[in-house]
Protein backbone atom coordinates (compact mmCIF):
# COMPACT_ATOMS: atom_id res chain seq x y z
CA UNK A 1 0.00 0.00 0.00
CA UNK A 2 1.19 3.78 -0.51
CA UNK A 3 1.16 6.05 2.47
CA UNK A 4 0.07 9.50 1.62
CA UNK A 5 0.07 12.37 4.50
CA UNK A 6 -3.01 13.73 5.47
CA UNK A 7 -2.67 17.47 6.38
CA UNK A 8 -5.42 20.04 7.54
CA UNK A 9 -6.91 21.74 4.60
CA UNK A 10 -5.74 25.02 5.59
CA UNK A 11 -2.19 24.31 5.31
CA UNK A 12 0.12 25.78 2.75
CA UNK A 13 0.40 22.84 0.03
CA UNK A 14 3.83 24.32 -1.04
CA UNK A 15 5.96 22.33 1.37
CA UNK A 16 4.01 18.84 0.64
CA UNK A 17 3.95 19.15 -3.33
CA UNK A 18 7.00 16.70 -3.86
CA UNK A 19 4.53 13.81 -1.48
CA UNK A 20 1.65 14.19 -3.94
CA UNK A 21 -0.99 12.58 -4.05
CA UNK A 22 -2.41 14.24 -0.84
CA UNK A 23 -4.84 13.82 1.84
CA UNK A 24 -6.86 16.71 3.59
CA UNK A 25 -8.39 16.90 6.94
CA UNK A 26 -11.15 19.65 6.36
CA UNK A 27 -11.11 22.52 8.40
CA UNK A 28 -14.16 24.50 7.05
CA UNK A 29 -12.09 26.16 4.15
CA UNK A 30 -8.79 25.79 2.39
CA UNK A 31 -5.17 27.51 1.86
CA UNK A 32 -5.39 29.94 -0.82
CA UNK A 33 -2.76 28.25 -2.55
CA UNK A 34 -4.63 24.95 -2.78
CA UNK A 35 -6.31 26.42 -5.99
CA UNK A 36 -3.32 27.11 -8.35
CA UNK A 37 -1.30 23.68 -6.93
CA UNK A 38 -4.22 21.63 -7.65
CA UNK A 39 -4.07 23.50 -11.08
CA UNK A 40 -0.77 22.52 -11.68
CA UNK A 41 -1.46 18.87 -10.87
CA UNK A 42 -1.27 18.41 -7.34
CA UNK A 43 -3.51 15.45 -6.75
CA UNK A 44 -6.20 15.37 -3.73
CA UNK A 45 -6.79 11.28 -2.86
CA UNK A 46 -9.48 12.24 -0.23
CA UNK A 47 -10.75 14.67 2.07
CA UNK A 48 -11.57 13.82 5.34
CA UNK A 49 -14.94 15.73 6.46
CA UNK A 50 -15.71 16.14 10.36
CA UNK A 51 -19.19 15.02 9.82
CA UNK A 52 -21.22 17.75 12.01
CA UNK A 53 -22.98 19.04 8.93
CA UNK A 54 -21.69 15.99 6.14
CA UNK A 55 -24.16 17.79 3.29
CA UNK A 56 -22.75 21.08 3.94
CA UNK A 57 -19.34 20.17 4.38
CA UNK A 58 -18.93 18.22 1.46
CA UNK A 59 -20.36 21.05 -1.03
CA UNK A 60 -17.94 23.51 0.51
CA UNK A 61 -15.24 20.59 -0.34
CA UNK A 62 -16.58 20.88 -3.67
CA UNK A 63 -17.03 24.82 -4.26
CA UNK A 64 -13.16 24.48 -3.92
CA UNK A 65 -12.53 22.53 -7.07
CA UNK A 66 -9.94 20.62 -5.10
CA UNK A 67 -10.69 17.39 -7.38
CA UNK A 68 -10.65 14.87 -4.56
CA UNK A 69 -10.69 11.17 -5.19
CA UNK A 70 -12.95 10.38 -2.51
CA UNK A 71 -14.69 12.17 0.37
CA UNK A 72 -14.77 10.54 3.93
CA UNK A 73 -17.65 11.21 6.31
CA UNK A 74 -17.73 9.53 9.74
CA UNK A 75 -20.59 7.22 10.19
CA UNK A 76 -21.38 6.29 13.62
CA UNK A 77 -23.65 3.27 14.83
CA UNK A 78 -27.08 4.43 14.17
CA UNK A 79 -28.83 4.81 17.64
CA UNK A 80 -32.44 4.20 16.12
CA UNK A 81 -34.20 4.17 12.76
CA UNK A 82 -34.31 8.48 12.53
CA UNK A 83 -31.00 8.00 12.40
CA UNK A 84 -30.27 5.59 10.05
CA UNK A 85 -32.82 7.57 7.68
CA UNK A 86 -30.96 10.39 8.61
CA UNK A 87 -27.56 8.66 7.58
CA UNK A 88 -29.17 7.71 4.39
CA UNK A 89 -31.05 10.68 3.57
CA UNK A 90 -27.39 12.57 3.62
CA UNK A 91 -25.90 10.10 1.51
CA UNK A 92 -28.21 10.79 -0.89
CA UNK A 93 -28.14 14.26 -1.14
CA UNK A 94 -23.96 13.59 -1.23
CA UNK A 95 -24.65 11.38 -4.31
CA UNK A 96 -26.89 13.66 -5.97
CA UNK A 97 -24.23 16.92 -5.06
CA UNK A 98 -21.00 14.48 -6.66
CA UNK A 99 -22.50 13.10 -9.72
CA UNK A 100 -20.40 13.48 -12.95
CA UNK A 101 -17.59 15.24 -10.78
CA UNK A 102 -15.58 12.22 -9.95
CA UNK A 103 -15.52 11.31 -6.70
CA UNK A 104 -16.73 8.72 -4.64
CA UNK A 105 -18.32 8.68 -0.77
CA UNK A 106 -16.51 6.65 1.95
CA UNK A 107 -17.95 6.40 5.21
CA UNK A 108 -15.39 5.72 8.04
CA UNK A 109 -17.73 3.95 10.11
CA UNK A 110 -17.38 3.97 14.37
CA UNK A 111 -15.82 0.74 15.79
CA UNK A 112 -18.18 -2.01 15.90
CA UNK A 113 -21.03 -0.27 14.10
CA UNK A 114 -19.50 -1.97 10.47
CA UNK A 115 -22.14 -4.82 10.96
CA UNK A 116 -24.94 -2.30 11.35
CA UNK A 117 -23.92 0.56 8.83
CA UNK A 118 -23.35 -2.05 6.28
CA UNK A 119 -26.82 -3.61 6.58
CA UNK A 120 -28.34 -0.35 6.51
CA UNK A 121 -26.49 0.48 3.42
CA UNK A 122 -27.61 -3.41 2.06
CA UNK A 123 -31.38 -2.78 2.90
CA UNK A 124 -30.91 1.00 0.77
CA UNK A 125 -28.99 -0.39 -2.01
CA UNK A 126 -26.60 2.11 -1.52
CA UNK A 127 -23.64 0.13 -3.77
CA UNK A 128 -21.96 3.31 -4.53
CA UNK A 129 -20.90 4.46 -1.53
CA UNK A 130 -17.72 2.52 0.09
CA UNK A 131 -15.63 2.46 3.32
CA UNK A 132 -12.56 3.68 4.50
CA UNK A 133 -10.78 1.65 6.95
CA UNK A 134 -9.48 2.91 10.31
CA UNK A 135 -7.60 2.20 13.48
CA UNK A 136 -10.71 1.55 14.95
CA UNK A 137 -12.22 -0.48 12.17
CA UNK A 138 -12.81 -3.63 14.36
CA UNK A 139 -14.01 -5.92 11.19
CA UNK A 140 -12.49 -4.86 8.16
CA UNK A 141 -12.91 -8.38 6.25
CA UNK A 142 -16.88 -7.06 6.40
CA UNK A 143 -15.95 -3.96 4.47
CA UNK A 144 -13.41 -5.86 2.00
CA UNK A 145 -15.67 -5.55 -1.11
CA UNK A 146 -16.23 -1.81 -1.31
CA UNK A 147 -12.60 -0.47 0.47
CA UNK A 148 -11.66 2.07 -0.73
CA UNK A 149 -9.07 4.16 1.16
CA UNK A 150 -8.03 3.83 4.52
CA UNK A 151 -5.65 6.69 7.33
CA UNK A 152 -3.74 4.94 10.21
CA UNK A 153 -1.64 6.21 12.52
CA UNK A 154 2.02 5.82 13.39
CA UNK A 155 2.37 2.18 14.71
CA UNK A 156 -1.34 1.42 13.42
CA UNK A 157 -1.53 -2.93 12.72
CA UNK A 158 -1.88 -3.26 9.05
CA UNK A 159 -2.02 -6.80 9.33
CA UNK A 160 -6.13 -7.58 8.42
CA UNK A 161 -5.74 -5.08 5.48
CA UNK A 162 -2.77 -7.12 4.23
CA UNK A 163 -4.94 -10.30 4.59
CA UNK A 164 -7.22 -8.85 2.49
CA UNK A 165 -4.89 -8.04 0.10
CA UNK A 166 -5.68 -3.97 0.34
CA UNK A 167 -2.76 -2.20 -1.22
CA UNK A 168 -4.27 0.99 -2.12
CA UNK A 169 -3.59 4.62 -0.54
CA UNK A 170 -3.53 4.60 3.19
CA UNK A 171 -3.56 8.32 4.75
CA UNK A 172 -1.29 8.89 7.59
CA UNK A 173 -2.11 12.49 9.78
CA UNK A 174 1.10 14.32 9.18
CA UNK A 175 2.47 17.83 10.61
CA UNK A 176 6.00 18.31 9.13
CA UNK A 177 7.54 16.66 5.73
CA UNK A 178 10.44 15.12 7.67
CA UNK A 179 8.54 13.73 10.18
CA UNK A 180 6.19 11.84 7.96
CA UNK A 181 8.80 10.67 5.58
CA UNK A 182 10.27 8.97 9.28
CA UNK A 183 6.76 7.82 9.92
CA UNK A 184 6.05 6.32 6.41
CA UNK A 185 9.14 4.45 6.18
CA UNK A 186 8.82 2.43 9.24
CA UNK A 187 5.16 1.64 8.10
CA UNK A 188 6.15 0.43 4.93
CA UNK A 189 9.27 -1.57 6.66
CA UNK A 190 6.59 -3.35 9.15
CA UNK A 191 4.11 -3.80 6.39
CA UNK A 192 5.68 -4.64 3.13
CA UNK A 193 3.50 -4.40 -0.08
CA UNK A 194 1.10 -7.53 -0.89
CA UNK A 195 0.30 -8.82 -4.44
CA UNK A 196 -2.57 -11.32 -2.78
CA UNK A 197 -4.66 -12.09 0.03
CA UNK A 198 -3.87 -14.18 2.40
CA UNK A 199 -7.02 -15.62 2.28
CA UNK A 200 -9.38 -15.29 -0.79
CA UNK A 201 -13.13 -14.05 -0.59
CA UNK A 202 -15.87 -17.01 -0.18
CA UNK A 203 -18.67 -14.42 -1.14
CA UNK A 204 -18.34 -10.87 -3.01
CA UNK A 205 -21.35 -8.61 -2.84
CA UNK A 206 -23.42 -11.53 -1.50
CA UNK A 207 -22.42 -14.28 -4.21
CA UNK A 208 -20.63 -17.45 -3.49
CA UNK A 209 -16.94 -17.35 -5.46
CA UNK A 210 -16.81 -20.01 -6.88
CA UNK A 211 -13.61 -21.44 -8.23
CA UNK A 212 -13.58 -22.07 -12.17
CA UNK A 213 -11.71 -25.09 -12.72
CA UNK A 214 -10.78 -23.78 -16.34
CA UNK A 215 -8.16 -21.09 -15.00
CA UNK A 216 -4.61 -22.39 -15.24
CA UNK A 217 -1.84 -20.35 -13.63
CA UNK A 218 1.00 -20.20 -16.05
CA UNK A 219 4.34 -21.76 -15.47
CA UNK A 220 6.37 -19.65 -13.97
CA UNK A 221 3.78 -19.82 -10.83
CA UNK A 222 5.51 -23.55 -10.25
CA UNK A 223 8.56 -22.04 -10.06
CA UNK A 224 10.69 -22.02 -6.79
Amino acid sequence: MRFVPQIPSTSDPGSWLPFAPLALRWEGGAHPDWAGAVRRGLAVHAVHLPGQSPVEEALEVLRHSLGPDFLVLPAALPANREAGFRLLGHLEALLEATSGRGVKLALRIEGGAEAAVVDLLRQARAEAVGYCWHPGTTDAELLADRLWCGVCEPGSDLRPLQKLGYRWDMALPAEDPATFRAQAAALEAAHPPVLFPAELPTEILGRPVVPDDNVVLGRHWDRS
